[in-house]
């Protein structure tokens, strides 16, 4: 027989102990409602027994619209109808969102929970360094009713990084196929994911008849962006489609056209000093200019 374990004496040095060591041990993870959450982040900390990797649901999601995104409109096609179909059980494809900055990556990604959230999308954001849990989660969400994208922002990687080859066996490089009800959409300023090296362009060879066979450096860092069955690019605005994107916020805060009218010259002013027309820095001077034009 197994002896009973002994119960620590109020006061005594076993009790401290024991409640020193509680004080130390992370808190247990509040329960994943799918049903009622739509947002989540995936986390993981290190705890005196190791790493913990949990999902933490993100209660005051920033909800955008589709109909917010100006001057990208074949991009939210696009986007759109792969979500349509794979909330509606059709076949979908993982999406790669590629181009300049500020340009509504990531917003069109937040803008299509918002439309689908009623229709059984969640979305699972995930730090690229975390990638290396993306078969656990694959794992959890699989026996699932909901749709889950899992979404990674400003996603590259450097040579040798654990969560290259996690995602890309996720994506359909493993024996096992994707899970049904689960995308990856990410977002990068970089097509193929991974620094480009002259010495590598120089590894290129040529046969008899002249083709070309890229080195194995470059065909290694492409071979993960192809696992992405759509790629959409985002390019950079000019002057006029800034302008308008905002006197969209301008008007979405409740401003009077004359009001609009006015801010046009502070906001060419506002994005000569951050040397970028983008989506993102027509937003800030909106909330700058809007707060500016209170009384007091």
């Amino acid at each position: 027989m197994t002896a009973p374990s002994p119960t620590p004496t109020p006061g005594s040095p076993l009790e401290d102990l024991v409640r020193k060591l509680n004080a130390l041990l992370p808190d247990p993870p509040a329960p994943v409602n799918f049903a009622r959450d739509t947002a989540f982040r995936w986390v993981r900390r290190n705890t005196l027994l190791g790493e913990v990797s949990f999902l933490k649901p993100v209660p005051l999601f920033a909800k955008i619209r589709l109909a917010d995104l100006l001057h990208v409109g074949s991009q939210v096609a696009q986007v759109a109808q792969n979500t349509r179909r794979f909330v509606e059980g059709l076949p979908a494809n993982n999406v790669l969102l590629t181009g300049a900055r500020g340009t509504g990556k990531s917003s069109l990604v937040r803008a299509c929970l918002t439309e689908f959230a009623d229709k059984g999308l969640r979305l699972i954001e995930v730090d690229k360094d975390d990638l290396i849990d993306m078969p656990r989660i694959a794992e959890l969400v699989e026996a699932q009713p909901q749709r889950f994208i899992v979404f990674c922002d400003d996603l590259s990687f450097a040579s040798g990084e654990g969560g290259y080859k996690a995602l890309k066996t996720v994506l359909d490089g493993g024996l096992a196929a994707q899970a049904s009800n689960l995308l990856v959409y990410a977002t990068s300023n970089r097509r193929h994911l991974m620094p480009e090296s002259m010495q590598e362009n120089l590894g290129t060879a040529y046969d008899a008849q002249g083709e070309i066979h890229p080195a194995e450096a470059v065909e290694e860092k492409i071979s993960l962006s192809e696992r992405f069955g759509l790629w959409v690019s985002f390019h950079s605005f000019n002057q006029n489609d800034y302008l308008d994107i905002v006197d969209h916020w301008l008007c979405a805060y409740g401003l009077e056209a004359g009001q609009r009218e006015a801010a046009k010259r502070p906001a060419l002013q506002w994005a000569l000093s951050r040397g970028s027309r983008s989506g993102r820095v027509a937003l800030a001077f909106a909330k700058d200019w809007v707060a500016g034009q209170q009384p007091g």
